[in-house]
């Protein structure tokens, strides 16, 4: 081509012109789209994540394909550590956590996760409606938005003997969540030694037998496959753990103003079914894991039972101060009190 002939060079000028608008068109409509990245570490086709794409759908329809979540499911992002790295470093926005993850952020919140705190499930959703308010707060100071909370529910013992009492616990080779100071507290108490592993590596030391007791909401046990490897579930409820989903405020403030109210909005709803779902999944998974070969354990007597939440006291005594100040624990109290 003879770039020196008018005609030619005009030719090329208008082809160019036409590449650079064609180019903006293109960035311009990717810009309109703000993907929030999610992780967690419940499978895909758990309740977790059938709820969570529920959730997207509507986001996306409320805000005209402008706002969509892009999944990270069953730990491929790591464990909770990891996943709070990744989002403070911005490759991760949003994640569902366990009060583990929640702690890293703002450990004052480890306050639910109490050994022997609460007595049933009233008082559980009694402390999260009062309390929600502050702690959405506190997680605002930290730079992150609570999208609603999703308690993991009753925690046992998952062991390859009976834990009825203290003794029978301190005969266990007991895992630890590593890095949790609210369990590494609790067993200090009790004077026993447990082994920090990653959730990631609970299974294979199951198999090899570095550890062969384990600590877990129903669904997590079968869902993890710890039950598989044990071989009762204790009467013993350790404690209600806690979750929450949250997203962080850098991505939260990138969403369009107009569609930040209906994210908060639908994401409330549907993380309160999702609620509803777990408690029924936690049921449900009890019935499959004792048809698989699993056996509940004996009931603690009450003199047991007793000492148990003499652990529970002196545990809650220890952190006070440390996690979590004792005006918020004396609030939590007061709430549990009203609550029969």
């Amino acid at each position: 081509m003879n770039f020196s002939n008018p005609k030619c060079a005009r030719l090329v000028f208008l082809l160019l012109s036409v590449f650079a608008v064609l180019g903006t068109a293109e960035v311009s409509c990717a810009e309109k789209t703000t993907y929030i990245k999610f992780a967690t570490l419940a499978p895909e086709g758990s309740s977790w994540m059938n709820e969570m794409r529920k959730l997207d759908k509507e986001v996306q329809q409320a805000s005209g394909g402008n706002v969509r979540f892009k999944f990270y499911p069953g730990g491929v992002s790591g464990d909770e550590k990891d996943v709070i790295r990744k989002m403070r470093i911005g490759q991760l926005h949003a994640a569902g956590f366990t009060g583990v993850g929640l702690g890293e952020i703002l450990p004052e919140v480890r306050v639910l996760d109490l050994p022997f705190l609460f007595d049933n499930d009233k008082q559980i959703e009694r402390i999260y409606e009062t309390m929600d308010g502050h702690f959405a707060r506190k997680f605002e100071e930290k730079g992150y938005v609570l999208l609603g909370w999703v308690p993991v529910g009753w925690i046992h013992f998952f062991s390859k003997y009976d834990i009825k009492s203290l003794d029978d616990l301190k005969q266990t080779k007991p895992w630890m969540w590593e890095g949790d100071p609210l369990v590494r507290e609790a067993y200090a108490v009790l004077n026993v030694s447990p082994f920090p592993l990653s959730v990631t590596d609970v299974l294979m030391s199951l198999q090899t037998g570095i550890v062969d007791t384990v600590y877990s909401s129903p669904l997590g046990a079968l869902a993890l496959q710890w039950s598989a490897k044990t071989a009762y579930m204790s009467q013993v409820r350790m404690g209600n753990s806690t979750g929450a989903v949250l997203m962080t405020r850098e991505q939260f403030d990138r969403v369009p103003a107009e569609h930040r109210e209906p994210l908060r909005a639908i994401s409330r709803k549907y993380l309160k079914e999702l609620v509803r779902k777990i408690q029924e999944d936690n049921a449900k998974s009890i019935d499959v894991m004792l048809k698989n070969g699993l056996r509940m354990g004996n009931a603690p007597s009450e003199a047991e039972l007793k000492k148990f939440h003499e652990i529970g006291a002196a545990v809650r005594k220890n952190l006070t101060g440390k996690l979590f100040p004792q005006e918020l624990l004396d609030q939590v109290l007061a709430h549990l009190r009203e609550t029969k």
